[in-house]
């Protein structure tokens, strides 16, 4: 008997729910099960927007046959061929044989791999921005690749202002009675199960995600039906918001995971000392796992929400034991960025799993590692213990800058205290070393935290690749300009990238270095300080890098260059606007090739899609 929900006068939920399948893909374990969403629209011509699984086909032709109450079926738009939203194309085809199928080219090649039947004679192929109408309705479509297969599209119902929006904004877990998310306490019932679906499934593809919340913000949207879960018809700024952060890769939350693998319980033991240090320096948001009896996508899962993470694996076979090795591998399989790491290893004899863990999770971008790791021989002891109180100072720090922090010894005879006297909301020449690459960029953001110890912190974007050297190294100089900076300090280091630039070119042997061996600014610099980062926080643009200064010296009595002073005496005025510039935009990544004529065989150097992917600038 047919099951069907209103999701407006004549749009209809068609699908149907699965709580007997245990194993999402065939690996992701879905105990609340999961809902394979369709819809039907009535309109002067009849459109269905995807098909099923064919665990659900039974009910689902039942809800077709029902909605259309002896109309024909005229379209089926598919936006995406996963055998769990297409298996029942072929079937439908059968039961419908005059229905046309709206999809894009890349489906349409799908199509004949999945199935026999002629696809020739009723193929609709569609590309960006196409439109069709079926009286009321008219549907326009938009590119999603990778979101999360290359042929994925979504679909737009302009009069209703709808966002069909195949598997993008989906979740595990079957529907209960209600079709829209506010039916739910979705919080507290949906989250866990959405994030897991997110960063599983879509993860690894954050700027494809990123490239399609960008096309989505330009058009008006008041409901989202996904392919799975709940549709959207309120509050759809926070869900978008959280698919927001998973997709840059930002922490949701400043949180701590610690996930251990354990054979006899003296790798829980640590693992539970350092929790429970971290409890009584303030952390309340802390969150523990043995690998050995979590799934992996629940890792992975939470490493996404939480900002700091700590692994603590015994050693086995001289590797990391075999259920941290397959979480560790799923985490770096989905790209995560951006986090602040902390390793705790075990080894009765040699212990190895520690380095073996910092060398696979080193392949992600923007990990920070806290110099206090932990070794374990067997079991805890005093020494370790005390190791893992100086871990727990050093997160404790690094979640709340505030407090938690356990005071460091600094090397005063080096420190000239003035040197502090001359940091201001002002401008700064930020330098760091990788190997032999010498780099420098501005920053605007430097702030004392403490004067015992002596601690800054700087602000730096993610974009600058002195911020990379730093984010590897843990060390910096920081030169404080002066009012007698003249304008091309700042589009030296200001106005370049040093990713495609050597600022220092020709010249870095002649500059002066303090003894940790990086590049300061002698002149137009009133002093220089010298920082060992201790602690980081990572936000979407910006890391904050919290530094012990282990040198400091005033160079001159010139005062400091404040912004105000910067905008009202040493930056150009404007000047009337340049030439508009002539070229192509990457639909998928934003990269620009300037140029009034694309080569056809060109490459984006970013996200490697071809020219048919790119667009004039406007």
């Amino acid at each position: 008997m047919y099951c069907v929900k209103n999701i407006k006068d004549d749009i209809f939920w068609v699908g149907g729910n699965d709580r007997r399948l245990a194993l999402f893909e065939n690996v992701f374990p879905i105990p609340r099960g999961v809902s394979y969403n369709a819809y039907v629209v009535l309109d002067e011509k009849t459109v269905l927007l995807d098909t099923v699984d064919k665990a659900v086909s039974g009910v689902f032709f039942e809800n077709i046959e029902h909605v259309l109450a002896g109309r024909k079926l005229d379209y089926v738009i598919v936006d995406h061929m996963e055998p769990d939203h297409a298996a029942t194309l072929g079937e439908l085809v059968l039961r419908y044989p005059e229905v046309k199928v709206v999809c894009n080219a890349k489906i349409e090649v799908m199509i004949r791999q999945y199935f026999d039947f002629d696809i020739d004679s009723r193929a609709v192929l569609v590309k960006e921005g196409d439109t069709l109408s079926t009286g009321k309705h008219t549907f326009t479509f938009v590119m999603a690749p990778m979101v999360h297969w290359p042929e994925v599209m979504v679909t737009y119902d302009v009069t209703d202002k709808i966002l069909f929006s195949a598997d993008a904004f989906g979740t595990f877990g079957a529907l209960s009675g209600g079709i829209f998310a506010d039916e739910y306490d979705f919080e507290n019932e949906w989250l866990d199960d959405a994030r897991r679906y997110y960063t599983n499934i879509v993860g690894k593809y954050g700027t494809q995600v990123q490239a399609l919340l960008k096309k989505a913000g330009g058009i008006e949207i008041e409901m989202v039906c996904p392919l799975h879960g709940p549709v959207w018809r309120q509050n759809l700024n926070w869900f978008i918001d959280k698919y927001a952060h998973w997709a840059a890769y930002a922490p949701e939350e400043k949180a701590v995971l610690i996930a251990y693998a354990s054979v006899y319980g003296n790798t829980e033991n640590a693992a539970e000392i350092l929790a429970a240090r971290l409890s009584d320096r303030g952390v309340k948001n802390i969150a523990m796992y043995d690998v050995s009896v979590t799934h992996p996508s629940v890792i992975v899962a939470e490493a996404f929400r939480c900002s700091h993470l700590v692994f603590a694996s015994t050693t086995y076979n001289a590797g990391i034991f075999i259920n941290m090795e397959t979480a560790l591998h799923d985490i770096v399989a989905h790209n995560l960025q951006n986090r602040t790491v902390a390793l705790i290893e075990n080894g009765s004899w040699a212990p190895t799993a520690g380095g073996l863990m910092r060398d696979l999770l080193g392949k992600l971008k923007n990990i920070t590692f806290l110099d206090g790791g932990v070794t374990i021989r067997s079991s805890v002891k005093d020494e370790q213990r005390a190791a893992l109180e100086k871990l727990a100072d050093e997160i404790a720090c690094s979640v709340l800058p505030e407090g938690g922090c356990k005071k460091a010894e600094v090397l005063d005879h080096k420190i000239d205290p003035a040197a502090m006297f001359k940091l201001s909301y002002g401008l700064f020449v930020l330098t760091a070393k990788d190997g032999a690459r010498d780099n420098g960029c501005i920053i605007n953001t430097v702030m004392q935290i403490t004067d015992t110890p002596k601690r800054i912190s700087i602000a730096v974007n993610k974009a600058n690749l002195t911020h990379d050297m730093i984010k590897k190294t843990g060390v910096f100089n920081l030169s404080v300009l002066s009012q007698e900076a003249p304008f091309k300090i700042f589009q030296h280091y200001g106005f370049q990238s040093g990713r495609n630039v050597d600022k220092f070119e020709g010249h870095a042997d002649a500059m002066p270095r303090t003894e940790n061996g990086l590049i300061y600014l002698p002149a137009s610099c009133n002093a220089v300080l010298s920082g060992k980062v201790v602690a980081t926080q990572e936000y979407e643009t910006h890391t904050v890098f919290f530094a012990d200064v282990t040198e400091a010296a005033v160079l001159s009595d010139a005062p400091s260059m404040t912004y105000d002073y910067y905008f009202s005496h040493v930056k150009p005025k404007p000047q009337p606007a340049a030439e508009k510039k002539v070229g192509w935009v990457c639909k998928i990544c934003g990269y620009v090739y300037e140029g009034e004529v694309l080569p056809p065989d060109f490459i984006c150097p970013l996200c490697k899609h071809g020219a048919e992917d790119f667009e004039p600038l406007s």
